[in-house]
């Protein structure tokens, strides 16, 4: 739990690889018939016809093909990122020219796809254009990885998430929405993007992650301490959370709304949504000879009265 040699001490009083390519994500097929009905501008039910659907699917990543198309001289197709990164034809080995699928693209143009992520919940089916924009914000697409030490590149629902920060991160899990933390670090002048730790919280049902990081803030260096809540923007809206730093009668306080783990911890980080504390204040609340670190940042989550 501490990237870069940090040392922290936390406590916690709780109340298809065939041509050199692989597969970045696999398209989910149409499922069998349904009745169809609108919502939103989509539509739920059953897409195009299965094996025109099946013509738009690239033979090399899977994904579905959008113009511009490719082809190569016997007619087999394949689409212009995988064009950019092989040589020969994936189906009959024939060298690969720069001929477009005029065809294929206007036929595409008249059909409606199910989202990518129907697997996962998703029953809309949309215009072939604009697909791409509803699974850019699509409700059902799996979370990134909220684990702030390195770039983990695992993505899934919640529940797998919790269980991977829990076996393959070493994050501690605690219950309750009331909590008590204190970072003790020996040198606390290193805080050149430190982030020290992440803890998570089972609170009213969902799981809250509270952070804290050390950063220069231009020339001047500061922690700060935030909290995201693992689900999207709408649930997160219904919380609210507090955090406290203080000493000697003095205190630091912040109120606000957890953010979602679709915005990453850097951008949270970057907006400053969360309590700052410059170091100079921070090694004052740590008492002492101010020479090491000792700050308690106590907080609370509560669910806002609809």
């Amino acid at each position: 739990m501490t990237p870069g040699g940090n040392t922290y001490e936390g406590i916690i009083e709780s109340r298809s690889a065939d041509y050199g390519i692989a597969p970045e994500s696999v398209e989910f097929r149409s499922s069998p018939r349904r009745k169809i009905s609108t919502l939103n501008g989509a539509k739920r039910g059953v897409g195009s016809n299965t094996a025109v659907h099946e013509l738009l699917e690239c033979p090399v990543c899977m994904n579905v093909m959008y113009p511009p198309i490719h082809q190569c001289p016997n007619g087999h197709t394949l689409c212009s990122k995988c064009q950019s990164k092989v040589r020969c034809c994936p189906i009959c080995r024939h060298e690969l020219g720069n001929i477009r699928c005029l065809a294929l693209e206007r036929v595409a143009e008249s059909l409606e796809l199910p989202c990518r992520y129907q697997n996962l919940g998703c029953q809309d089916i949309f215009p072939y254009h604009g697909r791409l924009r509803h699974e850019q914000n699509c409700r059902f697409r799996p979370y990134n990885c909220p684990y702030a030490g390195a770039e983990c590149p695992v993505t899934g629902d919640i529940p797998l998430l919790v269980a991977h920060l829990k076996s393959d991160h070493k994050v501690d899990m605690h219950d309750g929405c009331t909590f008590n933390h204190r970072y003790v670090k020996s040198n606390p002048q290193d805080v050149e993007n430190a982030t020290w730790m992440l803890t998570i919280f089972n609170c009213y049902g969902y799981q809250f992650c509270l952070h804290f990081e050390a950063f220069n803030l231009g020339m001047a260096p500061v922690y700060m301490a935030f909290i995201r809540f693992m689900g999207d923007d709408h649930d997160a809206r219904k919380f609210t959370y507090s955090l406290e730093v203080g000493s000697s009668g003095r205190k630091l306080t912040w109120q606000g709304v957890p953010r979602s783990i679709r915005d990453s911890h850097i951008k949270v980080r970057d907006s400053m949504d969360g309590l700052i504390i410059q170091r100079n204040m921070a090694l004052f609340f740590s008492g002492g000879n101010r020479q090491e670190l000792k700050l308690k940042v106590a907080g609370r989550i509560w669910k806002e009265q609809a």
